[in-house]
């Protein structure tokens, strides 16, 4: 039997968080070069930095339309596609059972999208159809949920379709980007941790899911969040519109 030099309140959650096979190796023996326990661990360590960094990757987007109290040059229709995208995939990787740290940022980002969504709505003068947007996303979240409203097979359709919708929910923001020649309130943080992450979630991907149709998924929303961020550092410098582009709803959608 392996000796246990790591205290055990120190080696219990990393076994709970990497598995016993790979602590006794990675820790006990202390065989850190061991291809498949480091190639796992990496991943899952990689993939709870993203889940972190997903708890607060809108939140500077956020602050900035408060402050400013403008949605210049986001798209509505990118942030709404987004909301259902992520509802969707957070339902289908749950009830496959998957381990929350691929997929888990997906749940905190959807949060802040659907706050930025409302936000959207609201400073273009549609408070009353946040309000029913705002209802219209509750229910669809529990119907996705629930194995009697939505079940296995109709929720793996409704995955595979998050994959071009994933990619559909940026062309709106790309073109209004590219149409403006301007970034206006979007939030480069935002954007590059998009990328980053997305780019990240690649490895964790292949290493821990053995599901195509995530890993199609991935790979489609890394190269959209690329084409964002080569945007963003293109218009870096950009100026503002002479009207400011303060965005009515027409503009805005």
């Amino acid at each position: 039997m392996t000796e246990h030099w790591l205290p055990e309140i120190l080696r219990s959650p990393l076994a709970a968080f990497i598995g016993e096979e790979c602590t006794v190796t990675l820790v006990d023996q202390l065989n850190i070069f061991e291809p498949k326990c480091l190639r796992f661990a990496l991943s899952k360590g990689l993939g709870l930095g993203i889940v972190l960094g997903g708890c607060v990757v809108k939140l500077p987007q956020l602050f900035k339309i408060l402050k400013s109290k403008s949605v210049a040059g986001i798209s509505l229709s990118s942030y709404v596609l987004e909301v259902f995208a992520n509802i969707i995939t957070i339902a289908y990787n749950f009830r496959k059972g998957y381990d929350f740290t691929t997929y888990g940022e997906a749940l905190f980002i959807g949060v802040q999208n659907y706050v930025i969504t409302l936000l959207i709505l609201l400073m273009t003068g549609r408070a009353s159809l946040g309000t029913v947007t705002g209802a219209f996303l509750v229910v669809f979240t529990y119907a996705m949920f629930s194995d009697t409203l939505v079940n296995s097979a109709l929720l793996s359709a409704l995955y595979g379709l998050t994959i071009p919708l994933v990619v559909s929910s940026r062309i709106p923001q790309i073109y209004t980007i590219h149409k403006n020649k301007y970034t206006g309130q979007l939030s480069a943080f935002a954007v590059f941790n998009y990328f980053f992450g997305t780019a990240a979630r690649l490895y964790t991907t292949l290493v821990q899911v053995d599901d195509s149709l995530v890993l199609i998924g991935v790979v489609l929303a890394t190269v959209a969040n690329g084409v964002l961020a080569a945007q963003m550092l293109y218009y870096w410098n950009a100026p503002a519109p002479k009207d400011k582009y303060r965005l009515d709803s027409k503009k805005n959608e």
